[in-house]
């Protein structure tokens, strides 16, 4: 893989996104579909300690699905590094002193790198190019019956996101259509 492709890749994951295209045509539809943003921002300069050869790259995924009427959040901090065969999407776990409704890229403070925890839940993602649109995803067990299945497409036109959870073979959550994201900002 050559030099830079992490740089190209986080370029295409940073900002601000929404699926109202896809919302409003669901919505004529009548179809039972959410309204979702993602705010996606690097985060490095907020974390302290960093090994001094660190090459990686943290982010703050702030995620806002809204059904009816009701807006949940679900934050996450990600780890993106370069690998030999693509970019490795690693879960941490959310820093101590923030919650799904507190942690944003905004009000997080300092963080020490040594006292970051990595999800242990989620099996870590690699996404690989094919004709600038990158692609990749994980199958993670939660629990020994909970099965989280990640699929993503990304590039410099959309977000696409397909995520699903199964009890024993029975979908729980999760939609028959990926969400398209389109920047914003």
């Amino acid at each position: 893989m050559s030099l830079g492709k992490l740089k190209d890749f986080i370029n295409i994951l940073t900002g601000r996104f929404n699926n109202s295209e896809q919302f409003e045509k669901m919505k004529q539809d009548n179809l039972d579909f959410p309204y979702a943003e993602h705010i996606n921002t690097i985060c490095n300069e907020k974390i302290i300690n960093l090994p001094e050869d660190f090459k990686g790259i943290f982010m703050v995924e702030e995620s806002y699905y809204t059904t009816k009427g009701n807006t949940h959040a679900s934050p996450h901090l990600f780890l993106f590094t370069e690998e030999e065969n693509g970019i490795k999407l690693t879960s941490y776990e959310v820093p101590n002193g923030y919650d799904k409704n507190t942690f944003t890229y905004e009000a997080l403070k300092q963080v020490d790198y040594n006292e970051l925890k990595l999800s242990e839940k989620f099996t870590p993602a690699l996404y690989t190019e094919k004709d600038e649109v990158w692609e990749g995803g994980s199958i993670s067990m939660f629990s020994p019956v909970l099965k989280f299945t990640l699929f993503e497409r990304f590039s410099k036109e959309y977000l696409e996101v397909s995520e699903t959870m199964e009890v024993e073979g029975k979908k729980i959550f999760g939609y028959d259509e990926p969400i398209l994201y389109k920047r914003v900002i």
